[in-house]
């Protein structure tokens, strides 16, 4: 039996002001699981995944990974837990830009144990940038500083692999080249959730998740717009 890689229980997120960014989020994603994220703009998506990555914490509820509640760990614990667990993959790169693509992905592995040229060019050669080793991300496009993220995301080969909107920034082309990464990240058996507005990415998922409001909305469910702080309530769509 497939084992649960992720387990999110009763998840709340509130804000200064009393903003509720996430509203009692449950739900379970399994070992080797691709799963995307969707929903309209505010429903909770970046919120959720800033949970899953150990940057934030939620304001009740708890959030597993690897069977252990990440909720419970102390900062500098929580850190390394991401180090070794998560690989992320940003819209915006966060590369650094005075750093070669090379440079970018060693420094990934610096954080989490000793930094390895070879495998970090090795990494590289794997998302086709073999030639672009020491191109700082200026000198690279936007399809190739998205394929230097995935590198640096897959070096130290983390269980989890957590994008958001990976593809919202690429033309065609590159988009179709950074999707075939995620079909390999897949077959490799990493597990996956993608936060994506596009039906395109959420249709190579094996499942799909859909918030609104902060919530999980099932399907054939939609929710009521209302404004910020009313009871959210659910109706048939």
């Amino acid at each position: 039996m497939t084992k649960k890689m992720i387990e999110v229980r009763q998840a709340t997120k509130e804000y200064a002001g009393g903003t509720r960014a996430l509203d009692g989020v449950s739900l379970d994603i399994l070992q080797g699981e691709w799963v995307a994220i969707m929903g309209p703009s505010g429903s909770g998506k970046t919120t959720l995944l800033n949970l899953l990555s150990c940057l934030d914490r939620p304001t009740s509820g708890t959030v597993g990974i690897d069977g252990a509640d990440v909720t419970r760990l102390a900062a500098n614990q929580m850190a390394q837990f991401r180090r070794e667990k998560v690989g992320l993959v940003f819209q915006q790169f966060h590369l650094v830009p005075y750093l070669t693509a090379l440079e970018n992905v060693m420094l990934a592995q610096y954080f989490h144990s000793m930094p390895d040229a070879d495998e970090a060019r090795h990494a590289l050669e794997e998302v086709g940038l073999g030639a672009r080793l020491h191109h700082l991300p200026s000198h690279l496009s936007g399809g190739e500083q998205q394929r230097v993220c995935i590198a640096r995301a897959l070096i130290n080969q983390p269980q989890v692999i957590l994008a958001d909107e990976p593809t919202g920034n690429l033309d065609e082309a590159n988009e179709e080249i950074v999707l075939d990464l995620f079909r390999n990240m897949h077959a490799q058996g990493h597990t996956l959730v993608v936060v994506t507005h596009d039906p395109t990415v959420s249709a190579m998922a094996d499942r799909t998740i859909r918030l609104e409001h902060g919530r999980v909305v099932e399907p054939g469910e939609a929710m009521t717009a209302m404004p910020t702080g009313a009871p959210r309530v659910l109706q048939q769509a």
